[in-house]
């Protein structure tokens, strides 16, 4: 899967970047239609001295929907860990709806084939 990651007005070090992409890897394993993402890291309370807190953004790619997910936290470990876990839920959430609907759509597909092979077989 293809990560964009946006630090916004900071830089961020290799570990946290390296850190970040690992755990959205392991994503894949709910859900292997996800196309890409994108990660906003940003720093709230940035105009004094000491940030407060640290913001903690991805937006997941898949083939006709996308799934935002926002959390904040002292650390930005700490906010990943949050993210991934919500976006877990919400990605076996959006499987299994998928499921569902496929399932419904062959079903209904299956009643209208039955139905014309009945009409079929009748004499007017």
């Amino acid at each position: 899967m293809r990560i964009q990651i946006h630090c916004v007005h900071f830089t961020a070090d290799q570990k946290l970047l390296d850190f970040i992409q690992k755990k959205l890897d392991k994503l894949e394993t709910f859900n292997d239609r996800i196309i890409s993402g994108e990660v906003y890291l940003r720093l709230e309370g940035s105009d004094t001295n000491k940030v407060k807190q640290k913001i903690f953004e991805v937006k997941l790619f898949l083939p006709g929907d996308s799934i935002f997910v926002r959390q904040q936290g002292t650390t930005f470990e700490e906010a990943t860990d949050v993210v991934i876990d919500t976006l877990k839920n919400k990605l076996k959430r959006h499987k299994d709806k998928q499921r569902s609907i496929s399932a419904q759509q062959i079903k209904e597909s299956t009643d209208l084939v039955e139905a014309d092979t009945v009409n079929e077989d009748i004499e007017y």
